[in-house]
Order: structure tokens, then sequence, then C-alpha cells
């Protein structure tokens, strides 16, 4: 997996306004993991890397979304732990 400089843990759907400003502070050497109503903005174009982004498995199955993101961006909560520890900053909006 790949070092961050912040993780950001996103848990609000696309039309709730910290969606937007945590995309506005997502910078290129930052990951973002897409929790709870979160994983809803898989169906959105994000404006970030693919290979630093990733949805929890237990909310995409929730929400019936699991065939919307490859497999290599879907996290356990084991991976969640390893991703935060891969990550300088964690910021969960």
């Amino acid at each position: 997996m790949t070092r961050f400089k912040t993780l950001h843990i996103l848990n609000k759907p696309p039309e709730h306004a910290r969606y937007r400003l945590c995309l506005s502070a997502i910078g290129p050497q930052d990951g973002l993991l897409l929790t709870e109503n979160g994983v809803l903005a898989i169906t959105q174009p994000l404006a970030i890397n693919k290979e630093r982004c990733f949805a929890l498995a237990p909310d995409l199955e929730a929400r019936g979304l699991l065939s919307h993101v490859s497999s290599d961006q879907i996290a356990s909560f084991d991976d969640m732990v390893d991703l935060t520890a891969l990550a300088e900053n964690v910021i969960s909006w």
C-alpha cells in the first residue's frame, strides 16, 4: 500500500457540505477512505487517483454498491487500520 500525507475518512454523502469540503482539501499525496454514507460517493466522479481511494466493504455491501468498486479499492476493517498507519495525518469528516 501507498503512504499518505493525510488520510481523509469521509462518512458524509455527496449532498452534504462536509463532502465538498473534504474533496476540496485532498492533496496529491493524500488518500481517501469512504465509510458509512460516504461510500455513496463512488457513484460520483471523484478527482482523486483511484490508487488512493478506498471504500469500506461492509458499508458498500449494506448499500448494494460492491459491484461498483474494483476489488483493490475495497477495504476491510483490518485494511482501514493499515491505511491509518500509513498516513502521517488522519482527518475524519
